[in-house]
């Protein structure tokens, strides 16, 4: 399968347009969705598995009321690739089914 292609600035800009309420810093992705404890853990736990199945995870912050990813490519030397923006949409999908309410 071989190391991930790092995304040039250009193709993380039009990817980032892709993903309403996700930001870039540095070489991360990184978004806050304000969601109710439990129903967190249970995304968490959904999360996890498909990050399992696909071979790549998203670092986790769990709080009272929020929940924020932030993604980044690890075995490509910490940068962003296509599998981050296809993770991010993921996590997007699987926030939403838990009813979640992104943070602004």
């Amino acid at each position: 399968m071989g190391v991930p292609k790092p995304l040039t600035d250009d193709e993380i800009t039009a990817a980032l347009t892709e993903l309403p309420g996700w930001e870039r810093t540095g070489d991360e992705i990184t978004r806050t969705y304000r969601i109710r404890y439990h129903a967190a853990v249970a995304a968490i736990v959904t999360i996890a598995d498909r990050s399992r199945r696909i071979q790549h995870h998203a670092d986790l912050d769990l709080r009272m009321d929020s929940l924020r990813a932030t993604i980044t490519t690890h075995d490509a030397g910490h940068v962003l690739t296509h599998a981050d923006f296809d993770l991010a949409h993921r996590i997007d999908a699987i926030v939403s089914a838990h009813q979640s309410l992104p943070l602004d």
